[in-house]
């Protein structure tokens, strides 16, 4: 004799339409929870280390196009005839000298190949020893074998305080400003002094700035009187204030490392000598920058994205369909429910 079982009985195809149906893990939701993942910062700041370090330790350099603002400075020192007078006016201090060092470095290499007449000077009481370092370096030391003589080739009228009324002096009444060099030489005894009266007598100024006393007082309140031309070699906060004097107040500005990096560029093409990797300091620290704002713009999109997945994918879900199955996670912040 046969039983009759005492519970209900179900088929499995009544199992299969009660149970949920479960879809496979959409790529979605695993990219979302890798994003809610609580990503150790130590491993972003260990990715900026090596983004850094390595273009410094190989010393790697990348090929820079001059853009038409340092076009137009480097092809108006080419076009001035030999024997041209540049004032330069370094007017920054060792703070600044990483960005602004290297196009100070690069406009004394470029005056000293075209065979131009230097007259170095400052607004700045810190910039006396970076100045001195330079002349050392560069005209002394890598143009050796022309022999330039200090007061016939080239000269460092010294720092001069007063600001913008030094400023207003040196368009009017240079002399008066300074009677002497940094050296304590009367002006009257140095031979390329000779018919150099203000800032009208020059044929080119040149302008290395970090800030007040600068570029923009320069414009201001001396090049726009006596409509010397003028070049410029910023910080890049201070590229924006310029930017509107160019072409009629200013011909150019190197704006930044860029700026240098792109001038060394110009520099090591017309002339190959500079083209040495030792030489193009401002080459080299766009390495770093390269690769460290491509990592930033990196991070940047990738968390962007896993932001709208998890928005797409909430993370209390682990599937997708019209039956979702519920897992033990919590909700994403703002996300459905």
């Amino acid at each position: 004799m046969s039983s009759t079982p005492s519970g209900p009985t179900t088929s499995k195809a009544d199992d299969a339409q009660s149970s949920p149906s479960r879809q496979p893990l959409h790529w979605g939701y695993l990219l979302a929870r890798l994003g809610a993942a609580n990503i150790d910062r130590r491993w972003i700041f260990l990715l900026m280390l090596l983004a850094v370090g390595i273009p410094v330790l190989t010393k790697a350099t990348f090929p820079e196009k001059p853009t038409a603002n340092v076009k137009a400075v480097f092809n108006h020192i080419e076009e001035l005839k030999p024997g041209s007078r540049v004032l330069v006016s370094m007017d920054y201090d060792p703070a600044s000298a990483a960005e602004l060092n290297p196009m100070a470095v690069s406009f004394l290499r470029h005056l000293a190949s075209r065979g131009h007449k230097i007259y170095l000077m400052t607004l700045w009481p810190a910039a006396s020893p970076l100045i001195n370092e330079n002349t050392d370096d560069v005209l002394n030391d890598e143009f050796a074998e022309k022999n330039l003589e200090y007061g016939k080739d080239w000269m460092f009228l010294g720092y001069q305080a007063g600001e913008v009324v030094a400023i207003k002096k040196v368009a009017d009444n240079l002399r008066a400003l300074f009677p002497t060099d940094a050296r304590g030489t009367s002006l009257e005894n140095i031979p390329m002094m000779e018919g150099i009266h203000s800032l009208k007598d020059f044929d080119l100024l040149l302008n290395v700035s970090a800030g007040y006393p600068g570029a923009k007082e320069w414009v201001q309140y001396a090049t726009t009187t006596t409509r010397t031309p003028m070049a410029v070699g910023c910080t890049g906060v201070q590229g924006p204030q310029l930017y509107p004097y160019i072409p009629d107040r200013v011909l150019g500005i190197l704006a930044a490392i860029k700026g240098a990096a792109e001038y060394e560029a110009a520099l090591s093409e017309k002339y190959p000598r500079f083209a040495e990797p030792k030489l193009n300091e401002g080459l080299q620290r766009m390495g770093p920058q390269l690769w460290a704002h491509l990592l930033m713009i990196c991070l940047i999109v990738a968390g962007n994205i896993l932001y709208v997945l998890s928005r797409c994918f909430p993370l209390n879900v682990y599937c997708v369909g019209a039956n979702s199955h519920r897992a033990d996670v919590t909700p994403a912040p703002g996300g459905p429910a």
